[in-house]
């Protein structure tokens, strides 16, 4: 181990780290309380400013990632669709299965200039947590309970009141719901097999409610959903501790706006579509060979059930 590696695995650095985090987050939660007050005043000005504040925190655990343990991430995509990323909002679904791959999915924002103003779908415990759980309030995050009679209306207030958000973002979802387990893929296979649904290797059965709701109540501020897929190479078992303690791993990620490139097949044939002249069976038909099979290309799919 070089001296690098050895100060970095040392309890007081440590200390000072999570000193300097504790102490400027609940600095910066403070001055976000102050800022109320412009709320009834000038909303959006409110949102700008809390997007620069939040981002003082944030930021710090990007570094965190990137700097101090010198993690690397690789992305991989599609060069037709990275000219887009960070010039449009978009919502971002990502696996679910490492102990940092909320870190890795605000990396992904951080390269493309909208950490600021990113969301997540997140549990309701995590807005009692001081300085990451209040950062998020104020930046009007979306928060569940994970139960979907209890959530129905909670989450479709806070997407609605995120359409007129003057910052470009990313709305990071982790449709499994929770982090992968051998025991819970076990578990959501048997629900899997029992709902006649193909079985998943890699991931949990997504819940698919709230991913529904999402891209419904956010049609028109996002422009594209973005696929994405995250692997750490050599079967790393990444964890926040060993980033702590500036371990270096490395890992892939896949995005494919697969939406997008619909969303741009859709307008190629717009003027098509919108003939008087032409019958509609072969608009329909038009649209299944030009516009979903774009948008749906190496994408697994199934077929869902009433009460899916």
């Amino acid at each position: 181990m070089d001296l690098a590696g050895l100060l970095k695995s040392q309890f007081l650095c440590h200390l000072i780290f999570c000193y300097v985090f504790i102490a400027s987050g609940l600095i910066i939660n403070s001055i976000q309380l102050c800022t109320l007050i412009l709320w009834p005043i000038n909303k959006q000005l409110f949102r700008k400013i809390n997007c620069r504040l939040s981002y003082c925190i944030s930021s710090q655990l990007v570094m965190l990632l990137e700097w101090w343990s010198g993690t690397e991430c690789t992305l991989y995509t599609d060069p037709r669709d990275y000219p887009k990323y960070g010039k449009e909002s978009a919502i971002v679904v990502l696996n679910h299965k490492f102990e940092i791959d909320f870190l890795c999915g605000w990396t992904l924002a951080e390269r493309f200039g909208v950490l600021p103003a990113s969301k997540v779908l997140a549990k309701k415990e995590l807005a009692y947590v001081p300085i990451i759980g209040w950062m998020w309030y104020f930046l009007e995050m979306v928060f569940c309970k994970r139960k979907w009679e209890e959530d129905r209306k909670t989450v479709l207030k806070s997407l609605l009141n995120l359409r007129d958000y003057p910052e470009k973002f990313f709305f990071l979802i982790h449709c499994e719901g929770t982090r992968f387990t051998e025991k819970k893929h076990q578990i959501s296979m048997q629900v899997a097999k029992a709902k006649g649904l193909p079985g998943l290797k890699y991931h949990l059965l997504p819940r698919t409610k709230g991913f529904a709701v999402t891209v419904r109540s956010l049609r028109n501020v996002v422009s594209a959903v973005y696929d994405c897929t995250l692997n750490f190479r050599n079967n790393e078992n990444p964890t926040l501790l060993g980033v702590l303690n500036g371990k270096k791993y490395h890992s892939d990620l896949y995005v494919s706006g697969h939406i997008a490139l619909g969303k741009s097949a859709a307008k190629d044939i717009s003027k098509v579509l919108k003939s008087k002249d032409v019958t509609l069976k072969t608009k329909v038909h038009l649209t299944q060979a030009r516009v979903f099979s774009v948008a749906s290309y190496a994408c697994k799919s199934w077929m869902m059930n009433k009460e899916d």
